[in-house]
């Protein structure tokens, strides 16, 4: 999958997360999360298989969570990503 426009999913409702994403030469993954201390290494691990599952090689990810679940980051970025790959 390649990012081809910008786009986002998600909210900043309290158990959800906001994912933006924009093409990139390169692949960047910026989290700022409440919960970030505890359980940012999560979050990233849970971003980089949605990722790789998509096949997204290069893009601009950026996340801010409010302690989402990970089907809820799951289904976030995979629709930030669906919807920056419409033409």
């Amino acid at each position: 999958m390649k990012i081809k426009k910008k786009s986002q999913a998600g909210t900043m409702q309290s158990s959800d997360l906001m994912v933006f994403v924009e093409p990139a030469e390169t692949l960047t993954v910026e989290i700022e999360s409440t919960v970030k201390r505890q359980f940012e290494h999560l979050i990233r691990a849970r971003v980089d298989e949605t990722l790789a599952a998509c096949g997204v090689k290069a893009g601009r990810i950026r996340i801010t969570d409010r302690g989402a679940l990970d089907y809820a980051i799951c289904a976030r970025v995979e629709a930030a990503l669906r919807r920056a790959e419409e033409t």
